[in-house]
């Protein structure tokens, strides 16, 4: 009979020393699979955040550079005055041409001004300021626009700020906050 078989502690130890080995190497190549998930990670969060940053700017662009050239024209403007002696009519003039450009830099954005109305609108304005009225015809119409109101995209991006009248027979004309 020949000795050929081990005992079995013995062929246990020799599996189980087998089987910590496969469990080391698999442990180790999984630590070096996460390494290479992890900078695989890395990089791409990196390129996101370089994108974000460069769609942000890209979109940004065009209305700061629409914003340099208002600067621009604005120290045309106070280069003008300080330079020549401007008469009052030349100067109103200047700046509506001013007004002008920086409206027509909201209106390439979509940016409109809000058309005048007569009476208040809760939607689009704003009351500010209230003054009492005996002319019950008067009663909620805009006595003043204080500052005009935009809209984007048909919505309103700033309510008008008015004062309004207010019907009150009982009250002589006065303003309210």
């Amino acid at each position: 009979m020949s000795d050929d078989k081990h005992s079995p502690q013995e062929f246990s130890l020799d599996a189980l020393s087998q089987e910590m080995g496969s469990i080391k190497e698999f442990v180790e190549q999984q630590g070096r699979r996460d390494e290479v998930q992890q900078k695989a990670f890395d990089a791409l969060y990196e390129e996101l955040r370089q994108y974000k940053e460069d769609f942000v700017f890209q979109a940004e662009k065009p209305l700061l550079l629409d914003l340099l050239l208002f600067y621009d024209s604005l120290n045309w403007f106070q280069q003008s005055l300080v330079k020549q002696e401007m008469s009052p009519e030349v100067i109103s003039d200047s700046f509506q041409y001013l007004i002008d450009e920086f409206l027509e830099l909201l209106y390439r954005r979509d940016v409109l001004p809000m058309e005048g109305k007569r009476g208040f609108d809760r939607e689009s304005q704003k009351a500010i300021k209230v003054v009492h009225t005996s002319d019950e015809g008067q009663d909620y119409t805009i006595r003043q626009v204080l500052k005009r109101g935009f809209t984007r995209g048909g919505r309103v991006l700033r309510p008008e700020e008015v004062v309004i009248n207010r019907y009150d027979p009982g009250k002589p004309e006065r303003e309210d906050s």
